[in-house]
């Protein structure tokens, strides 16, 4: 396929996703699907939400267009994303609009999961890197597997839509990690990366009125969307590489699913429930050191970029520097969470051992 394509792809998604979004927002603000600030809120004033439709529809168009031009297309993968999207972006929207309780969006959610196994999509084989241990589980396992994975990784990106721009931004990163590794394949995967590219250039389109200061917001629509779709690709890219390794996609969406577990031990450690919303996820802590919003959203952009950038490394041939690289990765994270007090304020046992033994160093 001729990289024009992707470059169409992206420019005209991109495009249309700027001329729907005004549109959306007038729908929005029409059937009173708008976000009214609250305590846990970093907006003030009623912004109108949904603006992932704007996302779905510039992406569902400009990938069916193109994709038959250029006549490079899986059916069962692109049934698979607009059949589940679909599902999940009515979910999303009536959540924006009526605020659905817990129970009937993970219905949805498992739906939309279903859809994609049943047009065979799912996690069929696990590599452990650094090793040449593989695991194939029964069909059955890998089924639950990956619907377990999907709903997991859907939830985990609508968590961290906190902040203007800050969804869309991660989800935009770990797109274009995928669209990068799929180019790098030995057996390019250009229906993998035509997707991606199309999918890129509908988030940065509507990230021209969700960036600080946003617009619109996505909501539950756009949210559960992308989450649904990056882990929709996030198991197609490696499949049809016959390679789903257990850290490399768990990498590609590091930040959302990092702050997830980190929000379940959080809620844990305090004796409150997994569900009990609070203000200890990443993009609080930094703004509580005294960032501002756009700030905030910059760093954890780049945080995001490491975690694409650990998942390249770990996708190619395993070398020494590598291992020793995501070690220094893994060492930082776990400073900068216990520094930040995501997880508790008063226990911080990796900076106590690095005190420790940087006292012992002065006195020697």
């Amino acid at each position: 396929m001729s990289a024009w394509m992707y470059v169409i792809g992206f420019i005209a998604s991109c495009s249309l996703a700027v001329l729907l979004t005004p549109l959306v927002k007038k729908l929005a603000f029409r059937v009173g699907a708008v976000s009214v600030p609250n305590h846990r809120s970093v907006h003030t004033k009623i912004m109108p939400q949904m603006g992932g439709l704007a996302i779905f529809l510039a992406f569902a168009i400009v990938y069916t267009v193109v994709s038959l031009i250029a006549r490079h297309y899986t059916t069962e993968i692109t049934m698979a994303l607009l059949i589940g999207g679909t599902i999940i972006v009515i979910v999303g929207a009536f959540d924006d609009r009526l605020a659905l309780s817990p129970k009937v969006k993970l219905l949805g959610q498992v739906i939309a999961a279903i859809v994609v196994v049943s047009f065979g999509l799912q996690i069929d084989v696990i590599n452990i890197p650094f090793t040449d241990w593989s695991w194939t589980p029964p069909t059955w396992l890998a089924i639950v597997i990956t619907i377990v994975w999907i709903i997991g990784v859907t939830n985990a990106v609508n968590l961290i839509d906190g902040l203007d721009g800050l969804s869309a931004g991660v989800s935009g990163i770990a797109t274009a990690t995928i669209m990068v590794m799929a180019l790098m394949m030995p057996q390019q995967e250009y229906p993998i990366a035509l997707l991606c590219a199309v999918l890129l250039g509908s988030i940065v389109g509507f990230l021209f009125f969700n960036f600080n200061p946003a617009k619109i917001f996505m909501g539950d629509t756009g949210a559960l969307f992308l989450g649904f779709t990056l882990a929709t690709l996030s198991i197609v890219g490696y499949k049809q590489a016959a390679f789903v390794s257990f850290i490399v996609p768990i990498l590609i969406l590091g930040v959302p699913i990092s702050d997830t577990l980190l929000a379940i031990i959080r809620r844990k450690l305090n004796n409150k429930p997994i569900s009990a919303p609070d203000k200890g996820h990443l993009h609080h802590s930094l703004m509580s050191l005294g960032f501002s919003t756009k700030k905030t959203v910059l760093i954890i952009y780049g945080i995001s970029i490491l975690f694409g950038l650990c998942a390249v490394l770990l996708s190619q041939p395993t070398q020494w520097w590598t291992i020793v690289l995501l070690a220094i990765f893994l060492l930082g994270m776990e400073v900068g969470v216990e520094a930040l007090g995501i997880l508790s304020k008063k226990r911080k046992p990796v900076i106590q051992l690095l005190q420790r033994l940087s006292g012992q160093r002065s006195k020697g």
